[in-house]
């Protein structure tokens, strides 16, 4: 009798502990797959791979491990996202599937706020914008046009939302972008830069180092 019951309990506990499971296995099935690139993405990654960097929404915990673990993949916040630059990992982005990350060469971030009111979990806590900290901008100054000399643009600090404290023309030289501290990384300077390969991206800041950034000052 002890054994019959003993494996009842076992019998019991498998089914419970894989009825417990079903709804995360069935949230992966349910997800769609990854959509095809477009021919501006084919066309970076062929050119510049470190540059086609996926960011995390405005307020994202910067650990990514604790960031997929807190996020429930709800998708609220792309649902509010006015510009929708949300997108959704697909079943190719493994254990992060359904977590949100923005392609800012697709479509940037506006910094309007919405995604992080709505979060329901840690994910993504409100944050002042001047202290969201999504990446800094990185400027390519042998490709960027009016850094050599090919023409006047002028579109990436037009376009800041931070204004001067992000994003600025060199001293003596009005055409020629340089990247502030002020720079939160919204992406939105390189949805708009109009060179096909994209001299102006975004990379974590703790990557962006002391030489470079006083060389583009």
């Amino acid at each position: 009798m002890k054994r019959r019951s003993l494996l009842r309990v076992l019998t019991s506990g498998a089914a419970l502990l894989g009825f417990s499971a079903l709804p995360y296995g069935v949230s992966r099935l349910l997800a769609p797959p990854a959509p095809q690139p477009t021919n501006r993405a084919i066309k970076l990654s062929a050119r510049h791979q470190d540059r086609r960097i996926f960011l995390r929404p405005p307020g994202a915990l910067k650990n990514d491990v604790a960031f997929t673990a807190a996020c429930i993949g709800c998708g609220l916040c792309g649902e509010v996202c006015p510009p929708r630059c949300i997108k959704f990992h697909a079943r190719s982005g493994g254990s992060q599937v359904n977590t949100p990350y923005i392609d800012p060469a697709e479509r940037a971030c506006t910094l309007c706020n919405k995604c992080m009111e709505v979060c329901p979990t840690e994910a993504l806590t409100v944050t002042k914008r001047q202290d969201i900290d999504m990446g800094i901008a990185r400027i390519d100054q042998t490709a960027c046009y009016p850094w050599v000399d090919k023409g006047i643009c002028g579109a990436c600090v037009s376009i800041c939302p931070q204004g001067k404290a992000a994003i600025a023309y060199k001293h003596w030289n009005q055409y020629r972008p340089v990247v502030k501290d002020g720079c939160v990384g919204c992406g939105l300077c390189v949805e708009v830069c109009p060179h096909p390969s994209l001299p102006i991206w975004i990379t974590e800041r703790k990557s962006y180092s002391l030489p470079e950034k006083k060389k583009l000052l």
